[in-house]
């Protein structure tokens, strides 16, 4: 079982390509670009993003690639 951190909110699955977006949530890359395509709010809050750019989160991705022992 993954930790909670490597499940992405959106699709409750393991990210392979996490983001962050501008609420401080990871999320994956083509879920949060879905979502972002007709809305501008946080997945996880409902508050208004303040930006739409998704930033890598190369850290989060790294810890996900060693717990799959890549």
């Amino acid at each position: 079982e993954p930790p909670a951190d490597f499940i992405c909110p959106i699709t409750t699955e393991l990210m392979s390509d996490p983001v962050m977006a501008a609420d401080g949530h990871s999320y994956e890359r083509s879920a949060i670009e879905r979502w972002l395509a007709t809305k501008s709010t946080s997945p996880m809050t409902g508050e208004a993003l303040v930006h739409s750019f998704l930033a890598p989160n190369h850290t989060l991705r790294r810890q996900i690639r060693e717990w799959q022992g890549v």
